[in-house]
């Protein structure tokens, strides 16, 4: 391994906790506020980088609630770089011209459809290079000449149920109603190409290439657009672009996820799973593109390819997590490791490569994801956004190893209190990841519903977890909860609370354990069958009975392969059993659980059995259940995600902070920032109506 990089990222990380000696706590505030870097394109000839970032508004200052949004600039060397594009446009999918004079994007121009947009490199305002009459443009690529550009369209307008529609029949047949992407070649010219010619694909396709030669792409299809079918269903297919015709298509068996054409168009990389019970697409694989025969990498290494990318010299530069650290490794065309590259204390998240230029976007325990470039034996920090992070006082963080109770070695990474813990150790918060088919890196572990340095800030320990079921430590470990729903899995976080207790760091009489999706499984679980290991539970999004999830979610068939290996008609009882619902009775943690109204994934409804349950058989326990309107899986607005992290503090500083499970409820609207609270009064007024 290259271990120059490590001095150079822990020089950044020492930096910036000396800088912040004498700085203050990181807050809600703080967190609504961030800014990271999101897609990335490298120029032809190596000389640019375009990357978006992505922030929210700012509600804590009165700004208008919204969703994410992004923001074009363009790099040429370390804090070289500026913004492309006014406020208000918003691009997504950057791209950089085949001759390198302008980056492509995706928007939408006020109440039109997304279309394909272009901005000079070398100045001049955007125009608009191509669109799909009346359909939404999902992805772009060029062909390698310049003069084509190949959009992934929303299906066609159906006028005839808009008018329908209109006239109130708006009803909805579930699952039948499906509505194909479609592929579109425009011309570049002076002018938009107004009958782009559209390519016949097969099944339904979310995401495509084009190759060097300009003649062969590849695209991603699922027979329907079922969240199911992306997971158990999608493969790879290698078209004819100029007929649309499928030459070949990667029977692979399991989950499959980044794909990428090599320079000369023999091979593929693609990162999938090595069989249709793999939780995971964490497998680097060659594909040859004649046959369509592919073999794995490291199939069976304790580790997890994120991401890759194709040199010119034919050499394929991936992104590996290794447990809790990352590495990027450079593989020769036959498959063979040419050098291993370890960052340091940086979690690479993502690559790009053009023009003999390799770009990352990392981050490390003190910021969040930032763009690197690979300079002559080391990264090169290139940007430098948040940088009122220097005013922060951070919590030491590192990964923390233990051994779980039947031996087997787990992984986390640990966040100790400001000022580390005092003698018998602080209060702890467990943060659970979803998935479970995730992990956690050590790097910037701080967000809306992750407590992380908020809570570091304020006296807390927080321990992520990689418990059983995670990726990152190769696939035998991540099939190891199959079949065994709240067994090793959630034993493993127990087991982590009393390593942190025998090492001094944690106070095992105020433990609590917070989590989304699977996550939020993991809290409900804690706060009834494991009700005397936590002092209190903030579950978001969470599972609370694994027969009624069966019949609500949206991924019967994925929970079935990876998950359970059963269905709930097997063994209705021992589906019981391990629900949350199941073990009320025991229940003597206060929980605050929330939920967005539209998920699809977890049904609203697995929180409301959970709190209706509660507050009938426990009615002295404090149990809160927060719903968020036209929230999904995850809270998207700004305010839901505010609202979220001070419910969140709030929850923990009144039961655990203080170990009093007895203590009197907070008040149903959390204390907003004086500038948050003109801007959120109709929200609030709107909420109590409800």
């Amino acid at each position: 391994m290259n271990r120059g990089l490590l001095t150079v990222a822990t020089l950044l990380t020492s930096a910036s906790i000396a800088a912040t000696a004498t700085a203050r706590p990181m807050t809600p505030e703080d967190v609504a506020k961030l800014e990271s870097v999101g897609t990335m394109a490298v120029s032809p000839d190596g000389t640019r980088v375009a990357f978006t970032t992505s922030s929210l508004p700012d509600v804590t200052q009165g700004e208008e609630n919204g969703g994410l949004t992004q923001e074009l600039k363009v790099a040429t060397g370390p804090d070289t770089y500026r913004a492309f594009l006014p406020e208000d446009v918003s691009p997504r999918g950057v791209a950089f011209s085949p001759d390198g004079r302008m980056v492509s994007f995706a928007w939408s121009k006020e109440k039109e459809k997304r279309a394909v947009w272009g901005v000079p490199v070398d100045g001049g305002t955007y125009k608009k290079l191509a669109e799909v009459d009346g359909a939404n443009v999902q992805s772009h690529r060029w062909a390698p000449d310049g003069r084509t550009i190949y959009m992934l369209a929303a299906a066609a307008e159906d006028k005839q149920r808009t008018k329908q529609k209109e006239a109130g029949f708006n009803s909805k047949v579930y699952e039948e109603e499906f509505k194909p992407n479609r592929l579109f070649a425009a011309v570049v010219g002076e002018s938009v190409d107004e009958d782009p010619r559209e390519i016949t694909l097969p099944g339904f396709v979310t995401a495509f290439d084009v190759a060097a030669d300009g003649r062969m792409g590849i695209v991603d299809t699922a027979p329907t657009p079922l969240v199911d079918d992306s997971y158990t269903k999608k493969r790879v297919n290698i078209i004819d672009l100029a007929s649309g015709d499928v030459r070949v298509v990667v029977e692979t068996p399991g989950k499959i996820d980044d794909v990428e054409i090599s320079p000369d168009g023999s091979q593929l990389s693609l990162i999938a799973g090595v069989d249709m019970n793999d939780p995971a697409a964490t497998t680097l694989h060659l594909v040859d593109t004649a046959t369509g025969s592919f073999r794995a990498l490291n199939a069976g290494a304790a580790e997890a390819a994120v991401d890759a990318e194709w040199l010119a010299n034919g050499q394929l530069a991936a992104i590996v997590h290794v447990g809790a650290q990352s590495v990027l490794r450079l593989y020769n065309s036959d498959g063979s490791l040419g050098q291993e590259i370890d960052p340091g204390e940086l979690i690479l998240t993502r690559v790009e490569a053009a023009g003999g230029k390799l770009a990352v976007a990392a981050n490390s325990p003190a910021h969040p994801n930032e763009l690197f470039v690979w300079n002559n034996g080391q990264f090169d920090r290139w940007t430098s956004h948040n940088p009122w992070l220097s005013d922060i006082t951070f919590g030491a963080q590192r990964a923390y190893t233990y051994t779980a109770r039947d031996g087997q070695q787990v992984e986390g990474v640990l966040i100790e209190p400001v000022g580390g813990a005092p003698r018998g150790g602080a209060p702890t918060i467990m943060n659970v990841h979803g998935g479970p088919e995730a992990h956690e890196s050590n790097g910037w572990v701080t967000a809306y519903s992750k407590p992380g340095q908020m809570a570091a800030g304020k006296g807390y320990a927080v321990f992520l977890p990689n418990y059983r079921g995670s990726t990152g430590y190769g696939t035998a470990f991540s099939k190891a909860h199959q079949n065994d729903y709240a067994g090793k899995e959630f034993n493993d976080i127990v087991d982590a609370k009393r390593a942190l207790v025998a090492d001094g760091i944690t106070d095992g009489d105020r433990t609590g354990i917070t989590g989304g999706s699977y996550g939020g499984y993991a809290s409900a679980w804690g706060a009834t069958a494991l009700s005397e290991e936590y002092a209190a539970s903030v579950m978001f999004v969470g599972i609370s009975n694994q027969v009624s999830k069966f019949g609500t979610g949206d991924i019967p068939y994925e929970m079935y392969n990876v998950h359970s290996l059963k269905w709930p008609w097997d063994d209705w009882q021992g589906m019981m059993e391990v629900s949350p619902v199941f073990h009320v009775d025991k229940a003597n943690t206060p929980i605050l659980i929330m939920h967005g109204e539209d998920d699809t994934r977890v049904d609203p409804g697995q929180s409301l059995e959970l709190y209706r349950s509660l507050k009938i058989r426990k009615p002295d326990l404090p149990v809160r259940m927060v719903f968020y309107p036209g929230e999904g899986h995850g809270n998207r607005k700004a305010g839901s995600r505010y609202d979220y992290s001070l419910r969140m503090m709030e929850w923990f500083d009144t039961y655990l902070m203080t170990g009093d499970r007895d203590a009197e409820m907070p008040g149903p609207r959390p204390t907003l920032a004086d500038g948050a609270k003109g801007a959120s009064a109709s929200d609030a007024e709107d909420d109590s109506e409800d």
